[in-house]
């Protein structure tokens, strides 16, 4: 077996990537994904060689890839070191003579060469039939390279579900974009997928905006709130969640009737939930709005109310009184379970899973909503906030304890702030997720304009500067691993020559010029001349656009929103940096013109995959 355990300690590591480039998941046999049978063929002469020196030994390598310039795939032997009762160095060292020994005479490889680094045996791929598979399989393939066989294995990807009392803000933001990226991921990688949204519609928030709703009308909440600082309707109506909060302060009669609204669809009353969802319906269709601009959207709405309807809230709260790993305490008639007892930490370790008046917490119908999830998929992603921790691991617990047959993958995100004074919300404490797509198009028009005034009409303009800007905030997001925090920098985030969206889209609609104008002059691209590409700038794109498959799994695999932003811009700059180097049009020759143009149309398919990916626009001008 081909195994590999973690990233090694050392100077070295610091060269290396957690390998996105092993992955047992893409298959390969498939000649769609080159790279997958070069490490398939490298890994399996690695075993060879390891069980030629000593029979018996589990394979087990630390994997990465090398420095420019030595090989395109490592394999550290640092965890053979005590097995071996050898320097790890002196192992790699053994293990190349050996796969080279192997090598003599081979002539359908696609291992060019092995050499010992130190502690790692270093592969090289055979370049020339890198550069032929990859231009055959984009051009076979087209839109559908990087696709991965389809997996029989459902998975329900549950991300955003904020609740509907007002606009998305900005410090939420990475929920949409992290979660719909990894449902992109997760179906190119093979999987059935399910995008779902858990609809709040039992607590407070929802409470407060219905009672609003039904009390008090426009020139109240004006005179209280003022007017709206746009006309959508999620930010006309959280004016009414607003005033209804100040008149909690100040009546105690409105916090009673508010309460009484929230017990009755705790009890799972038809009539108050009707009431809630006629007070909220409108602020949610403003919600979807917003994340349809940035192109996310959902296979399915569950409502929480519906686990308390169907009885599955009960059954939760009885099979928790029944279980018998933790002892269920009491205060009054609320019951709780210390889950201290099963190694939980935190600002408070006691788990309420039933009120004194019998009616369930939110977590409780959370594990309920869980237990059904686990009855339709094979997996479960959640897109959670950093500050929903110590809730998930209530809910997980509940759940090991309840025997629930799959248990929640959990992606945690930090926030998102804005640098203090770069953008003016007329809204004091909060930033709404509209300013920022507003702002963020606002600024894209402004270079747009500033780079083609002169050739674009006004309605081209806005139309690309939409695209850019939305694009430029959901690449910015993307490109940063969940559990760091991020500041809003507009600088970085609308850069037309960085590692930003607007520098992705514009080596796309490069692409795209170059083949169009092509077309025009009747030239074809035709892979089979593939062995005409000789240049070193040709061979690190073609490298580029191979790895895609095996980005694509590893996204799926582990999670990663930011390692598909770095695949887009290792592309977008290989792509330039052959544009710059290597004549494509007026190439030298017709058959080198054709072949410089299998390898554009491949760059293509790639950025338009990452485009997709990603949820940016690809666009053909910019």
């Amino acid at each position: 077996m081909w195994r590999f355990t973690g990233r090694p300690a050392g100077p070295v590591a610091t060269t290396l990537k957690s390998g996105p480039w092993v992955a047992p998941h893409v298959p390969a046999e498939n000649t769609r994904h080159p790279l997958a049978a070069f490490e398939a063929e490298a890994g399996s002469r690695l075993r060879d060689a390891l069980e030629a020196h000593a029979p018996g030994t589990e394979p087990r390598f630390v994997h990465g890839v090398p420095p420019e310039g030595q090989g395109e795939f490592a394999a550290g032997c640092f965890p053979l070191a005590k097995t071996l009762s050898a320097k790890p160095a002196d192992i790699a060292t053994t293990l190349a003579e050996r796969v080279a020994k192997g090598l003599e005479g081979a002539t359908d490889s696609w291992v060019a060469g092995v050499a010992a680094m130190g502690p790692y045996v270093n592969f090289r791929i055979d370049v020339p039939r890198l550069i032929a598979a990859t231009l055959q399989a984009t051009h076979t393939h087209g839109d559908a390279y990087g696709r991965l066989p389809e997996r029989a294995e459902k998975v329900i990807l549950e991300h955003t579900s904020a609740n509907p009392n007002g606009p998305l803000h900005v410090g939420r933001a990475r929920n949409p974009i992290i979660g719909d990226t990894l449902v992109r991921a997760y179906r190119m990688a093979g999987y059935d997928t399910e995008a779902q949204y858990y609809v709040d519609d039992m607590g407070k928030q929802v409470a407060i905006l219905a009672w609003a709703r039904a009390h008090l009308d426009e020139a109240q909440v004006g005179k209280l709130i003022g007017p709206a600082a746009r006309d959508k309707v999620d930010h006309v109506q959280v004016r009414y969640y607003q005033a209804a909060n100040r008149l909690m302060e100040e009546d105690a009669e409105v916090g009673r009737e508010i309460q009484a609204l929230i017990h009755a669809t705790e009890t799972g009353d038809d009539a108050a939930l009707e009431r809630v969802e006629e007070g909220y319906a409108d602020v949610f269709q403003g919600m979807r709005d917003s994340l349809a601009r940035m192109d996310v959207t959902f296979d399915r709405f569950i409502k929480e109310s519906t686990f308390v309807k169907n009885g599955d809230t009960q059954k939760v709260i009885e099979g928790l009184q029944a279980q018998t790993e933790v002892p269920v305490g009491a205060e009054g008639e609320a019951l709780y379970l210390d889950l201290a007892l099963k190694g939980v930490t935190g600002r408070s370790t006691r788990f309420f899973f039933r009120r004194s008046d019998g009616t369930s917490l939110y977590a409780t119908r959370d594990v309920a909503y869980h237990l059904w999830k686990a009855g339709q998929a094979d997996r479960l992603v959640n897109v959670l906030g950093e500050d929903h921790k110590l809730q998930a691991t209530q809910v997980r617990v509940s759940l090991e304890m309840l025997k629930a047959p799959t248990l929640p993958q959990v992606v945690f995100y930090s926030f998102v702030s804005l640098p203090e004074g770069k953008m003016s919300t007329r809204r004091g404490r909060v930033v709404f997720l509209d300013d920022l797509l507003d702002e963020a198009v606002e600024r894209a028009y402004v270079e747009v304009k500033k780079r083609r005034g002169d050739e674009l009409s006004e309605s081209e303009m806005r139309t690309i500067a939409e695209h850019v800007g939305v694009g430029a905030v959901r690449f910015t997001i993307a490109k940063v691993q969940a559990e760091k925090s991020i500041t809003f920098k507009w600088e970085e985030a609308l850069s037309f020559d960085g590692f930003a969206a607007p520098f992705i889209q514009y080596s796309h609609a490069r692409v795209a010029g170059i083949l169009d104008k092509a077309k025009a002059h009747g030239h074809l691209p035709d892979p089979d001349r593939a062995h005409l590409l000789v240049h070193d700038s040709e061979a690190a794109l073609a490298k580029a656009i191979a790895r895609l498959p095996v980005v694509v799994a590893d996204a799926a695999a582990k999670h990663r929103t930011h390692g598909i932003a770095d695949y887009a811009y290792e592309v977008a700059q290989a792509f330039n940096a052959f544009y710059r180097d290597c004549r494509v049009v007026d190439a030298e020759t017709p058959e080198l013109v054709s072949a410089r143009l299998a390898l554009v149309e491949a760059a293509r398919s790639a950025l338009a995959a990452a485009h997709h990916l990603l949820g940016i626009k690809a666009l053909e001008q910019m």
